[in-house]
């Protein structure tokens, strides 16, 4: 009886050491923030403020992760939380999302991913999330909030206050 006790355990322990512990839990998906015209255009003033309001909400989060694509605008959208947060800012290619997922999923702590209006649906639905309607080019600052095992997905809006002119 002990014995087969024994193997019993032994086979939970090895179950359990082959799960990953506080893998990535909650992921946070948002598209690039307003951009300047032009190719790999930087970020507009009213989008670095916006960087830096979404950089300020995410601060306690436990974001342990920032990921963006290698445009100017997904960077400097991205830029402020990582600094932040002492972390770099992962590159990650949009056309390979399971690579992404893998990255994101084997990591610990919750994690920032910032896209594109094309991208950021599909991003939502590969995390678990139920799929959200396309962006439209002119919306920003809708970040999506994706919790393991729950497909509802939470929408917050971010938006500093508008600039001075």
């Amino acid at each position: 009886m002990f014995a087969k006790i024994a193997i019993a355990a032994g086979l939970v322990m090895s179950v359990l050491a082959a799960t990953p512990v506080a893998a990535a839990d909650t992921i946070y998906v948002i598209r690039h923030f307003e951009k300047e015209q032009g190719e790999n255009p930087a970020l507009t003033a009213q989008g670095r403020a916006n960087a830096e309001a979404l950089a300020a909400m995410l601060a306690d989060k436990g974001v342990k992760a920032v990921y963006a694509t290698a445009t100017r605008r997904a960077r400097e959208t991205a830029e402020p939380l990582a600094k932040r947060l002492g972390l770099q800012v992962t590159d990650y290619e949009p056309n390979d999302v399971a690579a992404l997922v893998s990255s994101v999923k084997a990591g610990k702590g919750a994690a920032l991913i910032v896209g594109h209006s094309n991208t950021v649906p599909d991003l939502v639905g590969a995390f678990g999330g139920t799929h959200p309607a396309a962006i439209d080019e002119s919306s920003y600052g809708t970040l999506y909030v994706v919790r393991d095992g729950n497909s509802i997905v939470e929408q917050i809006t971010i938006s500093s206050a508008p600039q001075q002119r």
